[in-house]
Formats: C-alpha cells, sequence, structure tokens
C-alpha cells in the first residue's frame, strides 16, 4: 500500500526524516514545528545532535530507502523506530486508519566494502528515482539523458542535492562519503547508465534482494 498518497505526506516524511534525526525528543514536535519553515528548529529546542549521518535517500510511493552512518550505539534502531512509528500515527489520523503503515520491521546490512558503499548509492540513489521516470526502468533505459535530468529535478530523494552539489540539511555530513564513492555532478552520468544497462541485462526490473545480498 502507499505510505504517502500526496504532496503533503511526501513533504512530511522529508520533516520526519529531518527532526526526529536526533538524540532531543519532543512529543509534540508536528505542532512545535507546525508554523515553521520546512526545516526551521523552534529556538526552544537545544542545538541539534544527529543520532545518525543520512548519506543516500529515496523516497517511493510505497516505501523508502536509507542509507545511515551511525554517530551514537543504537541510533540507527532509534530512528528506524521512531521514523516508522511518526509516520503511521500521522497516516492514521489523517485518513482515519489503524494499525502499522509498515508491514514489518526496517531490514538492513552492514556496509563493510567500497564496492558495496557505490552499488547501494546507485540502487538508492539512482535505480530507484528511475522507478519514478513516466514508463519506469525501461524508458528511463532507452531515454537515459532526458531521465537523468528529470532524475535531478526529482525533489523527494538525495539524488538531485548529490548530483547538483546543492546542500542539504538531511545529508548534511554524510554527501562528502556519497560524493567520495561515486563522485559529483554529471560525472557519475556515465558509470550510473553502464550500470543500469547491466543490471537491466542481468535482471531486467527484478533487483529483489540485491541490495540485501551478503557481500
Amino acid at each position: 500500500m502507499d505510505i504517502v498518497r500526496d504532496l503533503p505526506d511526501k513533504n512530511n516524511f522529508i520533516r520526519t526524516l529531518y527532526y526526529l534525526n536526533d538524540t532531543h525528543t519532543d512529543r509534540n514536535w508536528r505542532r512545535e514545528i507546525a508554523n515553521l519553515g520546512m526545516f526551521e528548529r523552534p529556538a526552544s529546542w537545544p542545538e541539534r545532535e544527529p543520532l545518525a549521518h543520512v548519506l543516500a535517500w529515496t523516497l517511493l510511493s510505497n516505501h523508502f530507502h536509507i542509507l545511515v552512518q551511525e554517530l551514537r550505539e543504537g541510533g540507527t534502531a532509534k530512528l528506524m523506530q521512531r521514523i516508522a512509528g511518526s509516520l503511521s500515527m500521522s497516516f492514521n489520523l489523517k485518513y482515519k486508519e489503524k494499525g502499522s503503515l509498515f508491514q514489518s520491521g526496517y531490514r538492513g546490512r552492514t556496509i563493510d566494502t567500497d564496492t558495496h558503499l557505490s552499488y547501494l548509492a546507485f540502487y538508492i540513489l539512482v535505480k530507484n528515482v528511475l522507478d519514478m521516470y513516466p514508463g519506469g526502468l525501461h524508458a528511463a533505459q532507452g531515454n537515459f539523458d532526458d531521465a537523468w535530468e528529470w532524475a535531478k529535478r526529482y525533489p523527494y530523494s538525495s539524488f538531485r542535492d548529490i548530483i547538483s552539489g546543492a546542500p542539504s540539511l538531511i545529508v548534511d555530513d554524510g554527501e562528502e562519503l556519497i560524493t567520495s564513492a561515486i563522485g559529483a555532478g554529471d560525472a557519475y552520468k556515465q558509470e550510473a547508465r553502464e550500470l543500469l544497462d547491466f543490471h537491466m541485462a542481468s535482471h531486467g526490473e527484478d533487483f529483489k534482494e540485491l541490495m540485501l545480498e551478503p557481500w
């Protein structure tokens, strides 16, 4: 099922990802930021201390992918628990539904090689964004130049910020690690095209479980 149904839902996801990545907690955080800018912080809150560096993320209609570097012990689990709980609560209140928005707990792997990091950067930032391109991956493969430009405008992924070099409050200090793995700007374009061609030839549009295989 979709976890976001409209633009306000998508913007709510972005704010959730930003505000809940913090050692500080406020049960009424949505109320506290209701009249503030997208990433504006209430003056009464202490200085932000992230639980993890967000390195890459992409939101799709029925799930999301996130790559993080843990900064505090247990920070990743705490962040994911907060995100899932908060999104479920806001979704249920808005649409008058019940239960968890997610089928099960989050699934993840520890990255311990540069190869795995580079592959996941491609999977999260390129493959998943191009899934959203009109016509899906096959259309993106056939019209890659146009799809690449379209992806650079897709607002619900860190792809846009990484490729454009624009500052991102969500990715923040994690951007350097990703750009060191894949490069910045259009320098990564040809490699991304070749990776997409390889995977489409090997697996078609079935990427199921690939990002979670042992490395």
